[in-house]
């Protein structure tokens, strides 16, 4: 039986739920809230997506998918350094973007642990490519230089989220540049 079919467009109230769960956090988002921000009835909310929590894990999926094209597109970059101040950059731009809540739903929300780690382990292999390619020092601890760099995009969100400016994000990605090791060809 293949049921009636639904009545909105499903992307488009899957974004709806990104955009609430990203402004809300999951555990203050309540079902009256999800369904007013998608335009749904409950019923409609619970027949195409399940409960709250299925929702909110096709809507995390979703929204880290789009996380990491942005990016495997800065890790394309000539060298380590280049890639990280694009990331940097763009977390900049993207958690102050007036056309999003700001921050990051990726980075505030305490249900997120695996895909930060996985963006963690992303960033290490951008810096660990870039220890053999020779744009970091052969010494360069790039777990824990991964490590601080995602601490310093959840950070960057946090500071969003309490009213920071592009100005004042793009100074926190400047700051933090700073601290990575200067290619070979520069020390001594």
């Amino acid at each position: 039986m293949a049921g009636r079919p639904l009545g909105f467009d499903r992307d488009t109230a899957l974004a709806a739920a990104i955009e609430q769960f990203w402004r809300t956090g999951f555990a203050e988002t309540t079902i009256s809230m999800l369904t007013k921000a998608m335009g749904v009835t409950p019923p409609s909310l619970y027949a195409a997506f399940g409960d709250k929590n299925r929702l909110f894990e096709e809507a995390a999926q979703n929204y880290f998918q789009r996380t990491c094209e942005a990016l495997d597109r800065f890790a394309g970059e000539r060298t380590a350094r280049e890639a990280i101040a694009q990331m940097l950059n763009g977390t900049a731009r993207a958690h102050t973007d007036t056309q999003t809540p700001p921050g990051c739903l990726m980075l505030s929300e305490p249900r997120l642990t695996k895909q930060r780690e996985d963006l963690r382990r992303r960033i290490r292999d951008r810096l660990d490519r870039g220890v053999r390619e020779g744009d970091l020092p052969p010494d360069t601890s790039t777990d824990q230089l991964a490590t601080f760099l995602v601490a310093v995009m959840r950070g960057m969100s946090g500071s969003a989220r309490d009213g920071g400016t592009v100005d004042e994000l793009l100074a926190i990605a400047a700051t933090a540049m700073a601290a990575l090791p200067a290619p070979p060809d520069c020390e001594g």
